[in-house]
């Protein structure tokens, strides 16, 4: 029997040494015989119908393939939520960077010169660009009205609320867009023939979205239709949706041709052209008592959608039960609202709604506590949830929380008492200010409401003839680890060797449907169901008498080679059950939102250059509690990585828009930050094991994308004393609010 634990060790990645030596395969180093290039002609206008397609001189067309709407076999949509994401553009254009024509040729290098030579005519129609645009509702681009989705959230009485209030505390956030960049682009090969039907392979998170797709497009049958996961480097939500629009367009290539065909964005296609995260605005009302407590909230919350709904509205309601962040609120009402735009579609992103919201009312915290004159970590210690009391779904808080020890050990940390007392007395006059700021969050583990319902998730595990033991799931690693965190709960699970255990690459062909690597879900949600199909495999065994009730990793390998030599396969699988006393009403919105949360309390310390306006985030602690943490050093890189995309999003990383496209789609003019611009990031855990979570395991991967931004800016405000109620917070806005700030009106008053 194996004597040593390996969950809450730090296992080595079990695809580690084929990354290190370079012998992990991706899909640009994937070749097939007789294969072919494609590329995809986009439009140049923001809204408009196509009048007349030309092919220019120059270019020897008979040796291309080319495909158009007209060469859909079934619908043209990409599946999603709603059917309005069409795979190609079959008359009326909705956004820059559409994709209209599909070309093959052998040749790569000939492609981009034969898209240049397309010369497409319009007639243009009026567009939309912001939030507000598309609100006024001047201009319809979606539907009746521009909104893709809305919610409604609505706990106590808000409105009898206000006259309880002694002040009441009014803001405005906005939060901007953000480029994914992951390191790999996009790509995808695709091959077909009649007998064989359709495989993809490709960088994706979702190989069953992918599937989805392609089965309505191409009107196969879904055994059919092969999707195969290959090496991914880096998603961060950009490979959830997006794979499933340029598999499509490589299965239409490699249908019309029938040869094998690959598709590789460049970087500047990749970025103008595929998903970001959803622009937001926020508008907070809040009641507060004189002595700090929160009596009511009434928030607004939008997004910009882009041109299709795509998974906007998973996005908003993510985004809107977030709104009230950690804090009991007797009283809320959160109405929000997904608003079509003629940008790009936005879609999925680390945090998925949730930073956007967060980042508003961690920022209003900070104004409420400086309107009632209260610490800001004293307001937020006061009106904590815990235990007990409930969300602003109505969800009762049933495990145990313990925030108020979060704040108090993030505090002592980071020092921040003395720190805040010291640049208070120093930052008068000084050219360098600095300054110190909190926020505290909450982000749900696992998809929301009824979703894990819905999806209804099987995991599987096997054994080999030679006796070793396989995980089966759709799960894919993009590099947060899901490979070796899944081998570590099997291993565990079985008292194995950690060596003894492999994962199959998500082959739609090979593993069940365990759902989307999304939403936080897969330590959680899919590690517990290998949990339990790991359990299944080892009690088939000992049914059969091969094995008994200890054993060695030798032994347990031999009485599955034998299993497998008596009666053929050995094979457990799990299905997903929801908690019980977990009930969510989608009508109204109400109930348990997720099946757990994650908290944390992030201290971010800033220096203000008073002369170029220039932030340097110069030190970070990030406390959290995410259930029983099973490696700890890819949970602290996880808290890392999110927190350096934290500081990209508040600091550096501006998309900037000109009539829907994005003007600085490269490396060069998107700015994010370096190994220079990111101070030491202290990582601490807290460990409160989740009854329902693999080996008590919460979700980790999208929480520390949600605090960065607002203790970023609550810091920066701190130094300067200033409001900042926006991001990505560049210097040119420091320098023209500290210039202009008499002209800020007052948004708090006692009542």
């Amino acid at each position: 029997m194996l004597k040593e634990r390996i969950v809450g060790t730090p296992a080595l990645r079990k695809e580690g040494v084929a990354k290190v030596r370079g012998e992990a395969r991706y899909i640009d180093d994937i070749s097939f015989p007789d294969m072919i290039y494609g590329a995809t002609v986009r439009s140049s206008v923001p809204r408009g119908r196509v009048v007349k397609i030309e092919f220019g001189e120059g270019i020897p067309w008979d040796e291309f393939v080319v495909v158009s709407a007209r060469d859909i076999p079934g619908e043209n949509v990409i599946a999603l939520i709603n059917k309005d994401w069409p795979c190609l553009v079959s008359e009326q254009v909705n956004h820059p960077e559409e994709p209209i024509l599909l070309l093959g040729h052998r040749d790569r290098h000939l492609l981009p010169k034969a898209v240049a030579a397309v010369r497409i005519e319009y007639e243009t129609l009026p567009s939309v660009h912001s939030i507000e645009e598309s609100e006024r509702g001047d201009v319809i681009v979606w539907g009746e009205d521009n909104i893709f989705k809305k919610f409604l959230i609505h706990k106590g009485d808000v409105d009898a609320a206000w006259n309880q209030a002694d002040f009441i505390v009014e803001g405005e956030y906005t939060t901007g867009a953000q480029e994914h960049l992951y390191i790999e682009n996009n790509g995808v090969i695709a091959a077909y023939t009649p007998e064989e039907g359709l495989t993809i392979w490709g960088s994706m998170q979702c190989p069953y979205y992918v599937h989805k797709s392609l089965v309505g497009l191409t009107r196969l049958p879904e055994d059919k239709v092969r999707i195969i996961q290959v090496e991914t480097g880096g998603a961060f939500g950009g490979k959830e949706d997006y794979p499933s629009m340029i598999g499509a367009h490589a299965a239409l290539l490699a249908m019309k041709s029938g040869r094998p065909v690959k598709i590789m964005y460049d970087r500047l296609e990749d970025m103008v052209a595929t998903t970001k995260r959803h622009p937001s605005r926020s508008r907070i009302r809040t009641a507060v008592s004189k002595d700090g407590k929160l009596l009511a909230a009434d928030i607004d919350f939008a997004l910009d959608g882009g041109a299709y709904s795509t998974l906007s509205p998973t996005v908003l309601s993510r985004g809107t039960i977030h709104a009230g962040g950690p804090y009991c609120w007797p009283n809320i009402r959160v109405r929000s609202k997904a608003f079509a735009t003629n940008c790009p579609p936005h879609g999925a992103f680390r945090g998925f709604g949730a930073p956007q919201s967060l980042f508003a009312i961690e920022r209003h915290m900070d104004r409420v506590a400086e309107a009632i004159g209260m610490a800001p970590e004293e307001l937020r210690r006061r009106n904590f949830l815990h235990k007990g009391l409930t969300t602003a779904t109505g969800q009762e808080i049933r495990e145990d929380v313990d925030l108020e020890h979060l704040l108090s050990r993030a505090l002592e940390l980071s020092d921040y008492y003395a720190k805040r007392e010291r640049f208070d007395r120093e930052n008068p006059g000084a050219k360098k200010k600095k300054g110190i700021g909190i926020a505290a969050f909450l982000h749900g583990s696992g998809f929301t409401g009824s979703g894990e319902r819905y999806l209804n998730s099987v995991a599987a595990v096997d054994a080999t003839a030679e006796g070793k033991v396989r995980v089966l799931v759709s799960s894919t690693e993009f590099g947060q680890g899901t490979n070796t965190i899944l081998c570590q709960i099997a291993a565990e699970a079985l008292r194995i060797d950690y060596e003894a255990v492999e994962i199959v690459q998500p082959d739609t062909s090979m593993v069940p449907n365990t759902g989307p690597t999304v939403a936080s879900r897969t330590t959680m949600i899919v590690g517990k169901l290998v949990h339990s199909a790991a359990i299944g495999l080892q009690q088939t065994l000992q049914a059969s008498g091969l094995l008994g009730e200890s054993w060695t990793t030798d032994e347990f390998s031999a009485a599955a080679k034998e299993y497998i030599a008596r009666h053929g396969r050995l094979y457990s699988s799990s299905r997903y059950e929801p908690p019980p006393n977990v009930y969510w009403d989608d009508v109204n919105y109400r109930g348990e939102a997720y099946p757990a949360f994650a908290w944390a309390v992030y201290v971010a310390e800033v220096t203000v250059d008073m002369v170029t306006y220039g932030v340097t985030v110069d030190d970070f602690v990030a406390v959290q509690e995410v259930g029983r943490v099973l490696n700890p050093v890819l949970a602290t890189g996880q808290i890392e990585g999110g927190v350096a995309q934290g500081i990209g999003y508040a600091l550096y990383e501006k998309v900037q828009w000109e009539q829907g496209r994005m003007r600085n789609g490269q490396m060069t003019n998107y700015i994010i930050p370096t190994s220079q611009d990111i101070p030491p990031i202290r990582v601490f855990f807290e460990e409160i094991p989740f009854t329902y979570g693999a080996y008590g395991a919460k979700g980790i991967g999208e929480l520390p994308m949600d605090g960065p931004a607002p203790a970023i800016v609550n810091a920066v405000s701190h130094a300067t004393g200033e409001d900042f109620n926006g991001i990505p917070l560049l210097p040119e806005d420091i320098c023209l609010r500290l210039r202009f700030s008499h002209a800020v009106p007052t948004e708090a008053f006692a009542v």
